[in-house]
């Protein structure tokens, strides 16, 4: 007697786990060579903008294709600064926060409601689009410092804008103006993880502004990617090893529990760099200069060693969230306010990307490989839908 289940005599189409391998759009914003430890944004050097340039340059960079004159950089950096400022609405929101709000989840709460209170919010021309997208680009280090101040008790501090972004990000957040490397580190910081491609939260940021709805959905979205541990979280895990080991010679005894317990080693290992992550030797370097400044390196002495460990033990180089975990922590910077910090500078490379679809629109809409139960005739079991 037949079951009543037909099983379509079909070989099923091969998928790619993750995506891995799977072009998905046309990019002129970022390469990366995974062998050869170089990434490009615009066609121009990660280690040359790290070393020659600000993040506000890369800003201007990743929205225009081309690096600014003296005068444009004036003028951008000008209009930057004049949308540091919190609209009000969005300081009372954070306020009725609770004190436990974890970070990541309060600041992408607060994006999403200043496109409420944005009036230009749902106009979704390209030239209105980049307008917001300078204006995100200023406001997130103002809702991230303030997200910290008010958890502590604190009053925001209001922005200085005779400093650049960075060093009035570090103003914002601990209340003083930064030294010099202080300064140059949170430059550091933005510059490189300004941009890195498809990574899954500029992927989601293009799925959801894709669909023509507004730039504040799509950052949201990006923020809510960005959240996870397996993504922008994982310079606080690294924090968290390194307050766990404590010293050099609890490094070995770590990487041999990992081991035996067939753990993770987080920082280390990239989807795409199979040597070490290009942008990891300049943190690693401003991580010991802040080490050295403040006297204390044993937080980078303990990196170091478990560089070289993790590295002879598992084969695979560390990332870019390596190294940035002891450099924030000289900082001053919380390990829970890590992934906000990455939000800060990422928002330019969201925005870059979502600026970059608008020109070229297509809903993005793969299709799923079905592997579920094959179709069932419930007429033939003789039963109706309602009788089951």
């Amino acid at each position: 007697m037949s079951s009543g289940i037909e099983n379509a005599d079909q070989k099923a189409p091969a998928t790619a786990k993750g995506l891995k391998g799977v072009m998905a759009a046309d990019s002129s914003i970022s390469m990366s060579h995974g062998t050869q430890r170089r990434l490009y944004c615009r066609g121009y050097s990660i280690d040359d903008l790290a070393a020659h340039s600000s993040y506000e340059e890369t800003v201007y960079l990743l929205f225009n294709n081309e690096l600014p004159t003296k005068q444009q950089l004036a003028e951008f950096t000008e209009e930057l600064t004049a949308h540091r400022e919190l609209p009000p609405e969005v300081l009372d929101f954070l306020k009725t926060l609770p004190s436990n709000t974890p970070p990541m989840s309060a600041l992408r709460s607060a994006v999403s409601v200043a496109g409420i209170y944005d009036p230009h919010a749902e106009d979704d021309s390209l030239e209105s689009t980049r307008i917001q997208a300078i204006r995100l680009t200023a406001i997130l280090p103002t809702i991230v410092a303030t997200i910290h101040r008010l958890r502590q008790g604190l009053e925001p501090i209001r922005s200085k804008p005779e400093l650049s972004l960075a060093a009035n990000f570090m103003c914002m957040l601990n209340g003083r103006v930064p030294t010099p490397d202080e300064a140059k580190a949170m430059d550091l910081i933005l510059i490189l993880h300004a941009e890195h491609g498809l990574n899954a939260s500029t992927f989601a940021a293009r799925v959801i502004i894709a669909t023509l709805t507004d730039l504040y959905s799509s950052i949201t979205g990006a923020i809510g990617a960005l959240k996870g541990k397996l993504h922008g979280g994982a310079n606080t895990e690294v924090l968290k090893t390194l307050m766990n080991v404590g010293s050099v010679e609890n490094v070995g005894p770590l990487v041999e529990d990992v081991r035996a317990c067939k753990g993770k080693f987080m920082g280390f290992g990239h989807a795409v760099y199979k040597t070490q992550d290009p942008r990891a030797k300049h943190l690693r370097e401003l991580s010991q200069r802040l080490g050295e400044e403040q006297g204390d390196t044993r937080w980078y002495d303990i990196s170091i060693e478990m560089h070289r460990q993790v590295t002879n033990a598992i084969g695979k180089e560390c990332n870019v969230d390596f190294y940035s975990a002891s450099l924030q922590h000289y900082m001053g910077i919380p390990g829970d306010l890590f992934t906000c910090v990455f939000a800060t500078s990422r928002i330019s490379g969201w925005c870059a990307h979502v600026l970059e679809q608008l020109s070229d629109n297509k809903i993005i809409r793969p299709s799923a490989n079905y592997v579920g139960r094959p179709q069932v005739d419930l007429r033939r079991l003789g039963l109706s839908g309602r009788e089951a």
